[in-house]
């Protein structure tokens, strides 16, 4: 999916001669992002918007396009990709420019108090501010570290979900206790065309990191003998003709017990990998950015960040596009003391 850019600001980008001058360039294409577009927008700034991946969406659109979506302020539900083409509307009227596929590899503090701004392709800019909204940086989910079972990804093994269809009918064990892992237990267990045969959930713990109410369903769920819910490991697996037909999982007693299945779907989240912006001077914290979060702007002044690239609390997507919208109040304080 390609965003509709303004091609009057496309032609003035191409013949530019040097570095493109701007007031804001933002980092990361994910909802977080895309907002800020509108945000600066807003103040009549047009932004130019940078993102590794070769489209807009960020994360829900490259991880779970079709997974409901709950936590949109006057949204009841939508999917990743219904929220992004949503976004991407939203936006349309700010004519922002998108500089897809390539990563900042250069930012570097100039005389003048902007900021040069080089990506992996060569597109140099000359801003002022910048804000990052790169999400956890690279798409790298944790894996399920059992000897011998990687053989199966792809096939019955997988870490993201891009066709719920696919599951539909399917004996299925859903690893994790995060929201992904709770909203997809709910999704293939509800009435519809991706019902699945049978859903077990399985957590390490009987606690959880996803919202109250997608604990409380699934819970729901399993006094009404809907779907199971075990507390425990996978330390093993089965296999026949090739097929993965069972996992070995081992409770909190230690006894070991073998649970049949056809597809396991394991949500463990994302290992932070900020990439080039590890070098950018910035003040990192485990490997996410340190911000003020009173005006999320970052140890070097003019450079804001917001949603999972920040240290803090794990985000939600309506929590995260709302530190954005914090930040424009600093952003425009910033610009205006230039």
């Amino acid at each position: 999916m390609e965003p509709k850019l303004n091609q009057e600001v496309i032609n003035i980008a191409k013949a530019h001669e040097g570095p493109i001058e701007t007031d804001a360039v933002i980092v990361g294409a994910g909802p977080v992002g895309l907002f800020q577009v509108f945000e600066l927008g807003l103040l009549e700034i047009k932004a130019h918007v940078i993102d590794s991946l070769a489209y807009p969406g960020g994360q829900p659109m490259e991880l779970y396009p079709d997974k409901p979506i709950y936590d949109i302020p006057a949204v009841p539900v939508c999917t990743g990709k219904e929220l992004t083409d949503s976004l991407l509307k939203q936006i349309e009227p700010f004519g922002a420019t998108f500089h897809l596929g390539q990563e900042v590899t250069v930012v570097q503090k100039q005389d003048d108090g902007r900021f040069f701004v080089e990506t992996s392709k060569g597109t140099q800019f000359l801003t002022k501010t910048i804000f990052i909204a790169a999400g956890v940086g690279a798409f790298q989910p944790r894996t399920l570290k059992v000897e011998g079972l990687d053989k199966f990804e792809g096939s019955q093994l997988f870490y993201r979900v891009r066709n719920p269809a696919d599951f539909a009918g399917k004996n299925l064990m859903i690893v994790g206790g995060g929201d992904s892992a709770l909203d997809w237990t709910l999704n293939f267990t509800a009435e519809g065309p991706n019902k699945a045969e049978s859903v077990i959930l399985l957590h390490r713990r009987d606690g959880f990191k996803a919202a109250p109410a997608s604990v409380a369903k699934m819970k729901e769920l399993c006094d009404a003998y809907e779907m199971q819910f075990i507390v425990g490991q996978v330390t093993g697996f089965e296999e026949k003709d090739g097929k993965l037909t069972a996992v070995k999982v081992t409770g909190g007693d230690g006894v070991t017990r073998v649970v049949p299945l056809d597809v396991l779907l394991v949500f463990f989240g994302l290992s932070p990998k900020l990439g080039p912006i590890a070098d950018w001077g910035l003040e990192i914290e485990r490997k996410q950015l340190v911000v003020d979060t009173e005006k999320f702007s970052t140890s070097v002044p003019g450079i804001f960040a917001a949603g999972d690239v920040r240290f803090g609390t794990n985000h939600r997507v309506g929590s995260a596009v709302g530190e954005g919208g914090i930040a424009i109040a600093a952003i425009e304080s910033y610009l205006a003391s230039l």
